[in-house]
């Protein structure tokens, strides 16, 4: 490791975590400002099989998909769950400058391309769904449905029926909270938005990827790139991004817990919105939080299972 610009999480902080068994694998991009960098990602099922593509979110990174694999895996289809710069098994950019939305959909697109992903289900939560349905957007060659939960994608278009006050008490606080941080407790804010407890193992895996504040650069960041200014970068491209959704016609299915008041009312904003959700079996989520891959990983399988079936039958080769 000689990038002096990125850290790189050792790999011993990755032994032996609670139920994750899985291969890494990596990827190295080429940044223009920051050099090379190596992007960590599961890809675990058949190679040539249907693509699962799960994007995680604030403060997590691909073991949040741990439960959800398997599953995946079993009914015959490939689970892809890259781990974002700054997150999981990824190098980790020390300038918090360099985590920037756009950067995040880039970084994200030249994965897409690099692995020549296709017939691509997409799996979107917390900020996967800003980064994903941007990638949507841009490829969408390359994807055949998508399961949303728990997430949003804002333009600071007229607040849609249902969403009149958001970003309301909880989001708005939490986009400037971090803002001049100079450390971020992970296991706290992950353990705060769940309903129930947490094996404290499982929260330590969750901490794993930061050894100290130095490797905190990407989670202090994210939280003030939500976009909720007229004039907040990514609100232009946020709303081609509407533009091109509310085209959309293929499956678009969501499954939003019931008890997650910073992203609740916009299940009904994609519902309504996107031509591809109408009439599809859409779920809610009980006794689960904010991460729903965390607490309601089997109502989310079930319904991930159901719309792969529905796109591909019993034999998805």
């Amino acid at each position: 490791m000689t990038n002096p610009k990125v850290l790189r999480t050792p790999e011993s902080r990755f032994a032996d975590l609670p139920g994750f068994p899985f291969e890494p694998h990596y990827l190295e991009l080429a940044d223009r400002r920051l050099g090379a960098m190596r992007m960590h990602y599961l890809d675990e099922g058949p190679s040539e099989a249907p693509v699962v593509l799960m994007l995680h979110g604030e403060p997590t990174w691909s073991y949040l998909y741990r439960k959800i694999i398997p599953r995946v895996t079993a009914r015959g289809f490939r689970a892809v769950a890259p781990d974002y710069l700054g997150f999981g098994r990824s190098d980790k950019p020390v300038d918090r400058a360099s985590y920037t939305y756009q950067n995040h959909v880039d970084w994200m697109l030249e994965f897409l391309d690099r692995l020549a992903l296709n017939r691509c289900a997409l799996v979107l939560q917390d900020w996967g769904g800003p980064i994903g349905l941007r990638l949507l957007a841009e490829r969408p060659q390359c994807f055949d449905a998508v399961l949303l939960g728990n997430t949003v994608l804002p333009n600071c278009e007229p607040p849609p029926r249902g969403i009149e006050d958001w970003p309301g008490p909880i989001v708005g606080p939490w986009a400037q909270s971090t803002a001049n941080a100079t450390d971020f407790d992970v296991g706290l804010v992950i353990r705060s938005v769940c309903v129930g407890a947490l094996d404290p193992a499982v929260v330590a895996a969750y901490e794993a990827p930061f050894p100290d504040a130095r490797y905190k650069a990407g989670v202090l960041e994210f939280p003030s790139l939500i976009p909720l200014r007229e004039d907040s970068p990514g609100i232009a491209e946020n709303r081609r991004t509407w533009q091109f959704l509310e085209g959309f016609t293929r499956p678009v299915v969501t499954a939003f817990s019931v008890t997650d008041p910073g992203t609740k009312a916009w299940e009904r904003v994609f519902r309504e919105r996107i031509p591809g959700a109408r009439g599809q079996p859409h779920i809610e989520i009980e006794n689960s939080g904010h991460f729903i891959q965390e607490e309601g990983s089997e109502a989310l399988s079930s319904a991930l299972l159901d719309l792969l079936d529905r796109q591909h039958g019993t034999s998805p080769r």
